[in-house]
C-alpha cells in the first residue's frame, strides 16, 4: 500500500512515518498538497492549530473532497481529522467540508485533554485490539451533523473520538503514541486500504 502522507509545514511527522511503515506501507512525505490528488491512500497527520493546517490545503480543497468522495482511502488524526469538518472554534478558516459539521472546544476543568483514555466502539478497524487505552492530545473536538461517529470516549463528557464516512476513518486520539493498541490500529487501517483500491 502506498501511503501519501500530508505534510502541512506543522508538527513532526516521523512517529507517524514510522509506524505506518512498520506496518508494511509504503510511506511517501507530501509537501505540495496538490500531489495528494494522486494519492492511493492519504494520511492526514496529527499535530497543528487549524488555521495554519488549513493554509496549504485550501487550494486544492474541492478536489481533496472529491477524492475522499470517491472513495479514495483516508485517515485523518487529530487535528488531521478536524480539518475534515467545515470549520472550527479554533480557527477562523474554512475546512476541508467532507464532513458536515463543526469543531468545537472540550469543556471540562482541565484542558487540553492529555494523556490515555479509552475509545468505546464495535467498528471493524478494532479488530485485534485487546486495549482500548489510546492517547489523546487535544483542546477541540469533530462535532458531526451527519452519522459518522463510530467510536467515543469519556472526559467530563462523552464526545465523538472515531470517525467513519466512506472510506475515510478519523482518530482524536494519537495511534503512533499509543503503544501496541495503536500499531494494531494502524496495521488494521492499512489492511483496510488496501481492501478498497
Amino acid at each position: 500500500m502506498n501511503i501519501s502522507l500530508a505534510d502541512y509545514g506543522v508538527g513532526n511527522l516521523h512517529s507517524i512515518r514510522k509506524a505506518l511503515e512498520n506496518c508494511g506501507a509504503k510511506v511517501k512525505v507530501l509537501t505540495e498538497m496538490k500531489d495528494l490528488l494522486d494519492a492511493e491512500c492519504i494520511v492526514f497527520p496529527g499535530v497543528g492549530a487549524f488555521s495554519r493546517t488549513m493554509e496549504k490545503l485550501l487550494p486544492y480543497r474541492q478536489d481533496i473532497v472529491s477524492r475522499l468522495d470517491s472513495g479514495v482511502p483516508c485517515l485523518g488524526i487529530c487535528i488531521g481529522v478536524q480539518i475534515l469538518f467545515e470549520g472550527s472554534e479554533e480557527g477562523s478558516s474554512p475546512g476541508l467540508g467532507f464532513i458536515f459539521g463543526k469543531v468545537v472546544k472540550l469543556k471540562g476543568k482541565r484542558i487540553p485533554h492529555m494523556g490515555w483514555n479509552t475509545v468505546e466502539t464495535d467498528d471493524d478497524i478494532f479488530s485485534g485490539i485487546e486495549s482500548r487505552h489510546f492517547y489523546f492530545a487535544h483542546s477541540y473536538y469533530g462535532n458531526p451533523e451527519e452519522n459518522v461517529v463510530v467510536g467515543t470516549t469519556e472526559y467530563y463528557s462523552r464526545f465523538p473520538s472515531l470517525f467513519r464516512k466512506a472510506n475515510t476513518y478519523g482518530t482524536q486520539f494519537h495511534p503512533e503514541k499509543s503503544s501496541a493498541s495503536g500499531m494494531k490500529f494502524l496495521e488494521n487501517f492499512v489492511r483496510f486500504a488496501e481492501g478498497c483500491t
